[in-house]
Protein backbone atom coordinates (compact mmCIF):
# COMPACT_ATOMS: atom_id res chain seq x y z
CA UNK A 1 0.00 0.00 0.00
CA UNK A 2 3.00 2.33 1.03
CA UNK A 3 4.44 1.69 -2.66
CA UNK A 4 1.73 2.36 -4.27
CA UNK A 5 1.06 5.26 -2.38
CA UNK A 6 4.11 6.75 -2.78
CA UNK A 7 4.21 6.16 -6.43
CA UNK A 8 1.10 7.38 -7.52
CA UNK A 9 2.30 10.79 -5.12
CA UNK A 10 5.56 10.77 -6.98
CA UNK A 11 4.09 10.60 -10.40
CA UNK A 12 1.03 13.30 -9.56
CA UNK A 13 4.13 15.41 -7.88
CA UNK A 14 6.35 14.75 -10.91
CA UNK A 15 3.72 16.15 -13.70
CA UNK A 16 2.65 18.75 -11.14
CA UNK A 17 6.46 20.38 -10.72
CA UNK A 18 7.15 19.40 -14.66
CA UNK A 19 4.30 21.49 -15.52
CA UNK A 20 5.21 24.45 -12.82
CA UNK A 21 8.85 24.23 -14.25
CA UNK A 22 7.62 24.30 -17.82
CA UNK A 23 4.86 27.20 -17.35
CA UNK A 24 7.63 29.30 -15.33
CA UNK A 25 10.37 28.63 -17.73
CA UNK A 26 8.16 29.78 -20.67
CA UNK A 27 7.05 32.86 -18.63
CA UNK A 28 10.74 33.91 -18.17
CA UNK A 29 11.91 33.65 -21.61
CA UNK A 30 9.07 35.93 -22.81
CA UNK A 31 10.11 37.98 -20.20
CA UNK A 32 13.44 38.26 -20.84
CA UNK A 33 12.36 38.60 -24.82
CA UNK A 34 10.12 41.54 -23.54
CA UNK A 35 13.10 43.35 -21.07
CA UNK A 36 15.10 42.76 -24.27
CA UNK A 37 13.21 45.02 -26.27
CA UNK A 38 12.56 47.23 -23.57
CA UNK A 39 16.47 47.61 -23.18
CA UNK A 40 16.64 48.47 -27.00
CA UNK A 41 14.47 50.97 -27.27
CA UNK A 42 15.76 52.72 -24.40
CA UNK A 43 19.29 52.94 -26.05
CA UNK A 44 17.52 53.80 -29.37
CA UNK A 45 15.81 56.95 -27.66
CA UNK A 46 19.04 57.82 -25.78
CA UNK A 47 20.84 58.01 -29.11
CA UNK A 48 18.25 59.61 -30.95
CA UNK A 49 17.70 62.14 -28.17
CA UNK A 50 21.47 63.09 -28.00
CA UNK A 51 22.11 63.07 -32.05
CA UNK A 52 22.20 65.72 -34.43
CA UNK A 53 22.23 65.82 -38.03
CA UNK A 54 24.37 68.11 -40.03
CA UNK A 55 24.46 70.28 -42.93
CA UNK A 56 25.99 67.69 -45.03
CA UNK A 57 23.28 65.30 -43.87
CA UNK A 58 25.52 63.42 -41.59
CA UNK A 59 24.70 61.83 -38.02
CA UNK A 60 26.61 63.38 -35.09
CA UNK A 61 26.57 61.30 -32.40
CA UNK A 62 26.89 62.15 -29.11
CA UNK A 63 30.34 61.77 -27.39
CA UNK A 64 28.72 59.51 -24.74
CA UNK A 65 26.84 56.40 -25.92
CA UNK A 66 24.01 55.40 -23.90
CA UNK A 67 26.37 52.01 -23.15
CA UNK A 68 29.71 51.92 -23.01
CA UNK A 69 29.84 49.08 -25.18
CA UNK A 70 28.32 50.95 -28.26
CA UNK A 71 31.66 52.78 -28.42
CA UNK A 72 34.08 49.49 -28.19
CA UNK A 73 35.41 48.33 -31.28
CA UNK A 74 34.87 44.62 -31.72
CA UNK A 75 32.73 41.95 -30.41
CA UNK A 76 31.27 44.37 -27.23
CA UNK A 77 27.34 42.66 -27.96
CA UNK A 78 25.78 46.33 -28.56
CA UNK A 79 25.93 47.32 -31.89
CA UNK A 80 24.19 50.95 -33.71
CA UNK A 81 23.42 51.66 -37.05
CA UNK A 82 21.61 54.29 -38.86
CA UNK A 83 20.74 54.17 -43.10
CA UNK A 84 18.77 56.65 -44.77
CA UNK A 85 18.85 59.00 -47.91
CA UNK A 86 22.51 59.68 -48.39
CA UNK A 87 23.15 58.45 -45.04
CA UNK A 88 25.19 55.70 -43.49
CA UNK A 89 26.19 55.47 -39.64
CA UNK A 90 27.65 52.83 -37.38
CA UNK A 91 28.91 53.01 -33.86
CA UNK A 92 32.47 51.93 -33.12
CA UNK A 93 31.15 48.72 -32.38
CA UNK A 94 29.82 48.04 -35.27
CA UNK A 95 32.66 49.30 -37.73
CA UNK A 96 33.78 46.81 -40.27
CA UNK A 97 31.47 44.29 -38.61
CA UNK A 98 28.83 42.53 -41.27
CA UNK A 99 25.36 43.00 -39.41
CA UNK A 100 21.73 42.25 -40.42
CA UNK A 101 20.68 43.79 -43.69
CA UNK A 102 18.40 47.00 -42.22
CA UNK A 103 16.10 48.12 -44.47
CA UNK A 104 14.19 51.47 -44.65
CA UNK A 105 11.79 52.18 -42.61
CA UNK A 106 8.90 54.34 -42.97
CA UNK A 107 7.94 57.49 -40.14
CA UNK A 108 7.75 56.08 -37.26
CA UNK A 109 7.32 52.62 -38.11
CA UNK A 110 9.25 49.87 -35.16
CA UNK A 111 10.58 46.63 -36.61
CA UNK A 112 11.17 44.28 -34.04
CA UNK A 113 12.91 40.83 -34.98
CA UNK A 114 11.59 38.75 -31.85
CA UNK A 115 14.09 35.99 -32.97
CA UNK A 116 18.09 35.67 -33.21
CA UNK A 117 19.23 36.75 -36.29
CA UNK A 118 22.24 35.79 -37.94
CA UNK A 119 24.92 37.83 -38.42
CA UNK A 120 29.08 37.94 -38.53
CA UNK A 121 28.89 38.82 -34.72
CA UNK A 122 26.38 35.99 -33.79
CA UNK A 123 22.94 35.73 -33.85
CA UNK A 124 21.34 39.28 -32.28
CA UNK A 125 18.08 40.84 -31.21
CA UNK A 126 17.32 43.91 -33.50
CA UNK A 127 15.31 47.09 -32.65
CA UNK A 128 14.80 49.89 -35.40
CA UNK A 129 12.87 52.84 -36.07
CA UNK A 130 12.18 54.99 -38.32
CA UNK A 131 12.57 58.80 -38.47
CA UNK A 132 12.02 61.35 -40.60
CA UNK A 133 13.97 64.58 -39.37
CA UNK A 134 13.48 68.01 -40.38
CA UNK A 135 16.84 69.57 -41.02
CA UNK A 136 15.10 73.28 -41.92
CA UNK A 137 11.69 74.90 -43.07
CA UNK A 138 12.41 73.03 -46.39
CA UNK A 139 14.07 70.13 -46.05
CA UNK A 140 13.92 66.92 -44.17
CA UNK A 141 15.73 63.96 -44.04
CA UNK A 142 14.43 60.55 -43.28
CA UNK A 143 16.20 57.77 -42.02
CA UNK A 144 16.37 54.43 -40.30
CA UNK A 145 17.68 53.93 -36.84
CA UNK A 146 19.02 50.24 -35.73
CA UNK A 147 20.14 48.94 -31.73
CA UNK A 148 21.47 45.36 -31.86
CA UNK A 149 22.31 43.44 -28.94
CA UNK A 150 23.85 40.08 -28.82
CA UNK A 151 21.64 37.27 -27.87
CA UNK A 152 23.42 35.50 -25.56
CA UNK A 153 22.79 38.38 -22.70
CA UNK A 154 19.27 36.82 -22.99
CA UNK A 155 20.20 33.25 -23.66
CA UNK A 156 22.58 33.49 -20.15
CA UNK A 157 19.88 35.03 -18.09
CA UNK A 158 17.53 31.70 -19.16
CA UNK A 159 19.93 29.51 -18.62
CA UNK A 160 20.71 30.64 -15.21
CA UNK A 161 17.02 31.05 -14.39
CA UNK A 162 16.36 27.47 -15.65
CA UNK A 163 19.31 25.96 -13.62
CA UNK A 164 18.48 28.41 -10.65
CA UNK A 165 14.73 26.68 -10.91
CA UNK A 166 14.84 23.34 -11.61
CA UNK A 167 17.50 22.94 -8.70
CA UNK A 168 14.76 24.54 -6.31
CA UNK A 169 12.05 22.53 -7.90
CA UNK A 170 14.08 19.12 -7.60
CA UNK A 171 14.66 19.95 -3.86
CA UNK A 172 11.18 21.14 -3.49
CA UNK A 173 9.97 17.79 -4.88
CA UNK A 174 12.82 15.52 -2.81
CA UNK A 175 11.45 17.47 0.31
CA UNK A 176 8.04 16.71 -0.95
CA UNK A 177 8.32 13.18 -1.14
CA UNK A 178 10.28 12.87 1.79
CA UNK A 179 7.28 14.35 3.89
CA UNK A 180 5.17 12.52 1.96
CA UNK A 181 6.46 9.25 2.73
CA UNK A 182 7.13 9.77 6.70
CA UNK A 183 3.07 11.04 6.54
CA UNK A 184 1.82 7.81 4.80
CA UNK A 185 4.27 5.51 7.32
CA UNK A 186 3.03 7.48 10.30
CA UNK A 187 -0.87 6.77 8.74
CA UNK A 188 -0.12 3.44 8.35
CA UNK A 189 1.45 2.45 11.35
CA UNK A 190 -1.67 1.12 13.06
CA UNK A 191 -1.99 -1.53 10.20
CA UNK A 192 1.81 -2.65 10.41
CA UNK A 193 1.22 -3.06 13.74
CA UNK A 194 -2.33 -5.12 13.21
CA UNK A 195 0.31 -7.03 10.71
CA UNK A 196 2.48 -7.99 13.36
CA UNK A 197 0.64 -8.46 16.11
CA UNK A 198 -1.58 -11.15 14.00
CA UNK A 199 1.68 -12.81 12.81
CA UNK A 200 2.29 -13.35 16.83
CA UNK A 201 -0.84 -15.12 17.20
CA UNK A 202 -0.26 -17.11 14.16
CA UNK A 203 3.15 -18.42 15.53
CA UNK A 204 1.35 -18.80 19.04
CA UNK A 205 2.83 -16.40 20.75
CA UNK A 206 -0.22 -14.60 21.89
CA UNK A 207 -4.07 -15.48 21.94
CA UNK A 208 -5.44 -12.67 20.55
CA UNK A 209 -5.18 -9.28 19.14
CA UNK A 210 -4.22 -6.82 22.29
CA UNK A 211 -3.20 -3.89 20.81
CA UNK A 212 -4.41 -0.56 20.97
CA UNK A 213 -5.67 0.42 17.58
CA UNK A 214 -7.26 3.57 16.02
CA UNK A 215 -10.82 3.88 15.82
CA UNK A 216 -11.31 2.74 12.16
CA UNK A 217 -9.27 -0.43 12.81
CA UNK A 218 -10.84 -1.52 16.33
CA UNK A 219 -14.06 -2.78 13.96
CA UNK A 220 -11.37 -5.05 12.04
CA UNK A 221 -9.45 -6.10 14.93
CA UNK A 222 -12.53 -6.55 17.22
CA UNK A 223 -13.43 -8.84 14.03
CA UNK A 224 -10.45 -11.03 13.97
CA UNK A 225 -10.88 -11.55 17.86
CA UNK A 226 -14.12 -12.85 17.48
CA UNK A 227 -13.52 -15.55 14.86
CA UNK A 228 -10.27 -16.50 16.83
CA UNK A 229 -12.43 -16.72 19.95
CA UNK A 230 -15.05 -18.53 18.28
CA UNK A 231 -12.70 -21.09 15.95
CA UNK A 232 -11.29 -22.37 19.47
CA UNK A 233 -15.13 -22.29 21.20
CA UNK A 234 -15.81 -24.42 18.20
CA UNK A 235 -12.95 -26.61 18.35
CA UNK A 236 -13.79 -27.33 21.59
CA UNK A 237 -17.15 -28.00 21.77
CA UNK A 238 -16.83 -30.32 18.90
CA UNK A 239 -13.93 -32.49 20.67
CA UNK A 240 -16.42 -32.76 23.54
CA UNK A 241 -19.02 -34.05 21.36
CA UNK A 242 -16.59 -36.58 19.70
CA UNK A 243 -15.52 -37.41 23.68
CA UNK A 244 -19.02 -37.72 24.72
CA UNK A 245 -19.79 -40.13 21.58
CA UNK A 246 -16.77 -42.32 21.92
CA UNK A 247 -18.03 -43.48 25.30
CA UNK A 248 -21.68 -43.67 24.78
CA UNK A 249 -20.04 -46.13 22.33
CA UNK A 250 -17.78 -47.95 24.06
CA UNK A 251 -20.07 -48.69 26.79
CA UNK A 252 -22.85 -50.83 25.40
CA UNK A 253 -19.62 -51.81 23.06
CA UNK A 254 -18.07 -53.37 26.22
CA UNK A 255 -21.61 -54.59 27.47
CA UNK A 256 -21.93 -56.66 24.40
CA UNK A 257 -18.54 -58.02 24.62
CA UNK A 258 -19.41 -59.44 28.58
CA UNK A 259 -22.28 -60.74 27.66
CA UNK A 260 -20.59 -62.84 24.41
CA UNK A 261 -18.08 -63.85 27.27
CA UNK A 262 -20.11 -65.08 29.65
CA UNK A 263 -20.99 -68.13 27.69
CA UNK A 264 -25.11 -66.99 27.32
CA UNK A 265 -24.95 -67.17 23.51
CA UNK A 266 -24.23 -70.07 21.72
CA UNK A 267 -21.01 -70.99 20.28
CA UNK A 268 -20.98 -70.75 16.64
CA UNK A 269 -23.45 -67.20 17.09
CA UNK A 270 -20.86 -65.77 19.56
CA UNK A 271 -18.17 -65.95 16.94
CA UNK A 272 -20.28 -63.90 14.50
CA UNK A 273 -21.06 -61.50 16.83
CA UNK A 274 -17.77 -61.38 18.26
CA UNK A 275 -16.02 -60.51 14.93
CA UNK A 276 -18.60 -57.94 14.03
CA UNK A 277 -18.18 -56.18 17.63
CA UNK A 278 -14.68 -56.16 16.71
CA UNK A 279 -15.17 -55.21 13.49
CA UNK A 280 -17.45 -51.87 15.10
CA UNK A 281 -14.51 -51.45 17.85
CA UNK A 282 -12.36 -51.00 14.96
CA UNK A 283 -14.44 -48.52 12.82
CA UNK A 284 -15.51 -46.45 15.82
CA UNK A 285 -11.65 -46.13 16.91
CA UNK A 286 -10.79 -45.37 13.20
CA UNK A 287 -13.82 -42.61 12.73
CA UNK A 288 -13.06 -41.07 15.60
CA UNK A 289 -9.53 -41.02 14.89
CA UNK A 290 -10.42 -39.05 11.63
CA UNK A 291 -13.11 -36.82 12.93
CA UNK A 292 -11.03 -35.79 16.08
CA UNK A 293 -7.77 -34.86 13.06
CA UNK A 294 -8.32 -30.61 13.57
CA UNK A 295 -6.57 -29.91 10.33
CA UNK A 296 -4.60 -27.22 9.52
CA UNK A 297 -5.44 -23.92 11.77
CA UNK A 298 -4.68 -20.79 11.13
CA UNK A 299 -3.81 -19.68 14.27
CA UNK A 300 -2.90 -22.92 16.26
CA UNK A 301 -0.32 -22.75 19.13
CA UNK A 302 3.75 -24.99 18.17
CA UNK A 303 3.93 -27.38 19.75
CA UNK A 304 7.31 -29.11 20.77
CA UNK A 305 8.23 -32.27 18.83
CA UNK A 306 11.29 -33.71 20.59
CA UNK A 307 10.17 -34.40 24.02
CA UNK A 308 6.87 -35.72 22.99
CA UNK A 309 8.87 -37.93 20.40
CA UNK A 310 11.26 -39.25 23.23
CA UNK A 311 8.59 -40.76 25.49
CA UNK A 312 6.65 -41.77 22.70
CA UNK A 313 10.00 -43.89 21.30
CA UNK A 314 10.74 -45.31 24.65
CA UNK A 315 7.33 -46.57 25.25
CA UNK A 316 7.53 -48.14 21.94
CA UNK A 317 11.13 -49.41 22.82
CA UNK A 318 9.42 -51.59 25.81
CA UNK A 319 6.49 -52.32 24.14
CA UNK A 320 8.57 -54.57 20.75
CA UNK A 321 11.57 -55.26 23.62
CA UNK A 322 12.09 -58.46 22.35
CA UNK A 323 12.94 -57.83 19.00
CA UNK A 324 15.54 -55.55 20.22
CA UNK A 325 14.57 -52.61 18.06
CA UNK A 326 15.72 -49.41 18.93
CA UNK A 327 15.34 -45.99 17.75
CA UNK A 328 17.92 -43.08 16.65
CA UNK A 329 17.35 -39.44 16.23
CA UNK A 330 17.85 -36.64 14.29
CA UNK A 331 15.57 -34.19 16.28
CA UNK A 332 15.82 -30.35 15.55
CA UNK A 333 15.48 -28.90 18.80
CA UNK A 334 13.81 -25.43 17.27
CA UNK A 335 11.29 -27.74 15.21
CA UNK A 336 7.69 -27.30 16.16
CA UNK A 337 4.46 -28.66 14.71
CA UNK A 338 2.03 -25.96 14.58
CA UNK A 339 -1.53 -27.96 15.23
CA UNK A 340 -3.55 -29.99 17.89
CA UNK A 341 -1.26 -32.28 20.02
CA UNK A 342 -3.50 -35.47 19.07
CA UNK A 343 -2.79 -34.97 15.65
CA UNK A 344 0.91 -34.89 16.22
CA UNK A 345 0.50 -37.92 18.63
CA UNK A 346 -1.21 -39.72 16.07
CA UNK A 347 1.56 -38.87 13.31
CA UNK A 348 4.36 -39.48 15.34
CA UNK A 349 2.73 -42.48 17.21
CA UNK A 350 1.53 -44.32 13.63
CA UNK A 351 4.66 -43.74 11.75
CA UNK A 352 7.06 -44.81 14.34
CA UNK A 353 4.94 -47.85 15.60
CA UNK A 354 4.82 -48.99 11.72
CA UNK A 355 9.00 -48.89 11.70
CA UNK A 356 9.31 -50.96 14.90
CA UNK A 357 6.99 -54.07 14.01
CA UNK A 358 8.56 -53.56 10.34
CA UNK A 359 12.14 -53.15 11.70
CA UNK A 360 15.18 -55.65 12.09
CA UNK A 361 16.80 -53.95 14.64
CA UNK A 362 17.38 -50.05 14.09
CA UNK A 363 14.75 -46.91 13.81
CA UNK A 364 15.53 -43.82 12.99
CA UNK A 365 13.52 -40.37 13.39
CA UNK A 366 13.87 -36.86 11.79
CA UNK A 367 12.71 -34.04 12.39
CA UNK A 368 13.45 -30.73 11.27
CA UNK A 369 11.65 -27.33 10.63
CA UNK A 370 11.01 -25.58 7.20
CA UNK A 371 11.73 -22.14 6.76
CA UNK A 372 9.07 -19.86 5.50
CA UNK A 373 8.34 -16.37 4.75
CA UNK A 374 9.44 -13.50 6.73
CA UNK A 375 7.26 -13.39 9.95
CA UNK A 376 5.37 -16.46 8.88
CA UNK A 377 5.56 -19.50 10.83
CA UNK A 378 7.53 -22.44 9.67
CA UNK A 379 6.79 -25.87 8.45
CA UNK A 380 7.98 -29.22 9.96
CA UNK A 381 9.40 -32.53 7.92
CA UNK A 382 8.91 -35.73 9.57
CA UNK A 383 10.40 -38.83 8.41
CA UNK A 384 10.95 -42.39 9.84
CA UNK A 385 13.28 -45.07 8.20
CA UNK A 386 13.62 -48.15 8.95
CA UNK A 387 15.72 -51.60 8.19
CA UNK A 388 13.29 -54.12 7.20
CA UNK A 389 12.60 -55.53 4.15
CA UNK A 390 11.03 -52.34 2.68
CA UNK A 391 7.82 -51.44 0.36
CA UNK A 392 8.19 -51.87 -3.42
CA UNK A 393 7.09 -49.10 -5.19
CA UNK A 394 4.16 -50.34 -7.40
CA UNK A 395 2.40 -51.27 -3.67
CA UNK A 396 2.52 -48.19 -2.09
CA UNK A 397 -0.29 -46.82 -3.28
CA UNK A 398 -2.19 -50.43 -1.95
CA UNK A 399 -0.74 -50.24 1.33
CA UNK A 400 -1.50 -46.76 2.25
CA UNK A 401 -5.12 -48.03 1.35
CA UNK A 402 -7.40 -47.97 4.38
CA UNK A 403 -7.97 -51.56 6.07
CA UNK A 404 -5.06 -53.05 4.03
CA UNK A 405 -1.88 -54.26 5.71
CA UNK A 406 1.72 -55.00 4.67
CA UNK A 407 1.40 -58.31 5.75
CA UNK A 408 -1.60 -60.11 7.65
CA UNK A 409 0.59 -62.17 9.94
CA UNK A 410 1.81 -58.63 11.19
CA UNK A 411 -1.03 -57.63 14.16
CA UNK A 412 -2.89 -54.45 13.23
CA UNK A 413 -5.90 -52.93 11.76
CA UNK A 414 -4.86 -51.88 8.53
CA UNK A 415 -5.89 -48.09 9.22
CA UNK A 416 -2.78 -46.43 11.10
CA UNK A 417 -1.33 -45.33 7.67
CA UNK A 418 -4.37 -43.95 5.93
CA UNK A 419 -5.03 -41.92 9.42
CA UNK A 420 -1.80 -40.77 9.20
CA UNK A 421 -2.90 -39.75 5.37
CA UNK A 422 -5.98 -37.54 6.40
CA UNK A 423 -3.99 -35.81 9.07
CA UNK A 424 -1.77 -34.79 6.31
CA UNK A 425 -3.78 -33.43 4.22
CA UNK A 426 -5.70 -31.76 6.81
CA UNK A 427 -2.99 -29.74 6.73
CA UNK A 428 -2.26 -29.32 3.21
CA UNK A 429 0.81 -31.06 3.39
CA UNK A 430 2.59 -34.55 1.70
CA UNK A 431 3.59 -38.05 2.66
CA UNK A 432 6.22 -40.05 0.71
CA UNK A 433 6.98 -43.87 0.98
CA UNK A 434 10.33 -43.95 -0.17
CA UNK A 435 13.41 -46.05 -0.18
CA UNK A 436 15.88 -45.22 2.74
CA UNK A 437 18.81 -44.66 1.83
CA UNK A 438 20.40 -44.65 4.87
CA UNK A 439 19.20 -47.97 6.69
CA UNK A 440 17.80 -49.57 3.23
CA UNK A 441 14.28 -50.08 4.45
CA UNK A 442 11.36 -48.00 4.13
CA UNK A 443 11.50 -44.08 4.53
CA UNK A 444 8.39 -42.53 5.23
CA UNK A 445 8.54 -38.90 4.52
CA UNK A 446 5.84 -36.48 6.11
CA UNK A 447 6.01 -32.67 5.06
CA UNK A 448 3.87 -29.71 6.72
CA UNK A 449 4.22 -26.86 4.41
CA UNK A 450 5.16 -23.32 6.18
CA UNK A 451 1.82 -21.10 6.47
CA UNK A 452 0.73 -18.71 3.16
Amino acid sequence: MQARQLLVAGLGLLAFLGLTGYALDKAFASAALDAQRERLQTYLQAYLAGTELARTSDLIAPDLPPDPRFGQPGLSGLYAQAIGQGLSWRSPSATGRELPPAEQLSQGEVSWSGQPLESEVGPVYRLGMGVLWEVSDDRSVQFSFYVAESADTVKRQIDVFRRTLWVYLGGAGLLLLAVQTLMMRWSLRPLRRVIVDLARVERGESELLDGSYPRELAVLTDNLNGFIESERLHLSRYRNTLADLAHSLKTPLAVMRSRLDSGEVPADLRDTIQSQVGRMDDIVAYQLSRAATSGHQRFAAPLEIEKRAEELVQGLEKVYAQKGVYCEFELDPTARFHGEHGDLMELLGNLTENAFKWAKQRVLLTVRPIAGEPGRRPGVLIAVDDDGPGIPPEKVERLLQRGVRGDERVQGHGIGLSIVQDIVKAYRGEMKVLRSEELGGARFEVLIPPAA
